[in-house]
């Protein structure tokens, strides 16, 4: 009863908007962050991770990306009412205000920083660094062209503190991890960016879309070959076997198939090629993770 009290039909439409001021509606950003986040601690586990570092992951990954969504709806509350897609999110909206949103942000850092805690020195280090490239993505399309770029870094920032938390330390293999999944990350958000190409240009918000212009699909397989080029470099470093190589070879099947859905740049197509690419994340977390388990081909 007490409960019921508290819980009045405006509460409840009041959480339900803070949370899809987080996306908890839209889970693809957590598992664009994900995926990278279980190849680290797998890769530098040699195997399953230990289990407590991989709860501390698990959650803190859908910790971050919802502050990310939050401060990025904070820096475009100005932007966002103005666009089709994105003008009836809570902030946009005036259903919450700038103050709660703020409020939202710092509480989830703030959990996400206590997980953080219970990992090592090196791990804590890296999460001030991890912090301030979420915190600064939202803000870069005001001043350059290459937000996609920063946010590539923000989602790959995961890769060596993973690595960190799981084996103590940051070994060239994981750098060379965090560069493909840079440029993955570049690639893929540049095909969100050109579903809202026409409307940023309005607005003024830059992006690889607007920059790469004609060229966008060029530069986007450019990006996806590269990615996949530094994952198979990374398979020869690390000595993984033919599990690894399949996952791969289906990830870099799966880039095709979005080059094919981004050819006549329709922006709902542009958009359905974005929230594929879970699927290439999946497909290179499977081939590692059945590397591990059933080495076959020269795997460790």
């Amino acid at each position: 009863m007490a409960t019921g009290a508290l819980l009045t039909p405006q509460r409840r439409e009041r959480l339900a908007d803070y949370a899809r001021l987080m996306r908890v509606d839209r889970p693809i950003g957590t598992l664009l962050l994900l995926w990278p986040t279980l190849w680290a601690l797998w890769l530098a586990a040699d195997g399953f991770p230990d289990l407590h570092i991989f709860l501390i992951f698990f959650v803190g990954v859908f910790l971050m990306r919802s502050a990310g969504c939050v401060i990025n709806d904070f820096a475009d509350r100005d932007f966002d009412p103005h666009v089709r897609r994105t003008r009836d999110r809570p902030l946009a909206a005036g259903r919450v205000s700038p103050g709660e949103a703020l409020a939202l942000f710092a509480g989830l850092c703030l959990l996400a920083f206590i997980l953080v805690l219970f990992t090592n020195t090196l791990t804590i280090m890296l999460a001030f660094v991890g912090a301030a490239l979420a915190a600064l993505y939202p803000f870069a399309k005001r001043y350059t062209h290459l937000p996609q770029v920063v946010l590539g870094a923000a989602f790959g920032w995961s890769v060596p503190m993973a690595w960190a938390a799981q084996a103590g330390e940051v070994p060239p293999e994981a750098w060379l991890l965090f560069i493909a999944n840079l440029l993955w990350t570049t690639a893929y958000d540049t095909m969100y960016g050109m579903a809202d190409r026409e409307e940023d240009l309005k607005i003024g918000v830059k992006s690889t879309a607007i920059l790469f212009g004609e060229l966008d699909r060029f530069w986007i397989g450019i990006l996806q070959a590269a990615a996949v080029i530094a994952l198979f470099l990374l398979g020869l470093k690390l000595q993984l076997g033919a599990f690894y190589y399949m996952g791969i070879t289906v990830a870099a099947g799966l880039a095709v198939w979005h080059q094919l859905l981004i050819e006549d740049r329709d922006p709902r197509r542009c958009f359905e090629a974005f929230l594929h690419n879970s699927w290439f994340g999946f497909a290179i977390f499977v081939g590692i993770v059945l590397d591990r388990l059933v080495p076959l081909g020269g795997g460790g």
